[in-house]
């Protein structure tokens, strides 16, 4: 892989802390991307224009971070047919929830696949289970990071039961 495959976009400099956390886990299962601040109310030009030329630049799965009014993913899914994953970020007066609601509530025919407040790790690895479909490599990676995670789980249940008794 040659060429970024994931865009990550966020409304804001502001979300940057909560979106770098999905370019770690993409850094990790060796995947790459462009993150870039893309605005559905202050840029919603440029942001049409990624979206539309986002496939025949070779990405293949757009992560969106926003919050409040949070219509970042549902511009990008209404302007290409590439998967979208939102992500709704925890801020203003409902910590997240007007976010969560913006980005999953969307209309029949534009879909937007949406984790929880802040989860940007999880909008990641969903990417990389897309992805997967395609490339093997990456569902090796996928395997072996659930088994580590699993690994770790059962010595961490291990040492508290250990501890307990």
């Amino acid at each position: 892989m040659k060429k970024p495959l994931v865009g990550i976009l966020m409304g804001s400099e502001s979300d940057l802390q909560v979106m770098e956390k999905a370019g770690e886990v993409l850094r990790e299962m060796g995947i790459l991307y462009e993150m870039e601040i893309r605005s559905a109310h202050r840029l919603p030009e440029k942001t049409a224009h990624y979206a539309k030329t986002a496939r025949r630049r070779g990405i293949q799965v757009l992560i969106a971070g926003a919050g409040m009014a949070a219509h970042l993913a549902g511009v990008l899914a209404s302007h290409t047919t590439l998967p979208v994953i939102g992500i709704p970020l925890k801020s203003g007066a409902l910590n997240g929830a007007d976010a969560l609601y913006s980005t999953v509530q969307m209309p029949p025919g534009v879909p937007v696949a949406t984790v929880g407040i802040d989860g940007a790790k999880n909008a990641a690895y969903l990417a990389c289970e897309i992805l997967s479909i395609k490339y093997p490599e990456i569902t090796r990676k996928l395997e072996r990071f659930r088994s580590r995670m699993r690994r770790s789980l059962e010595k961490r249940s291990k040492a508290i039961k250990k501890g307990s008794s």
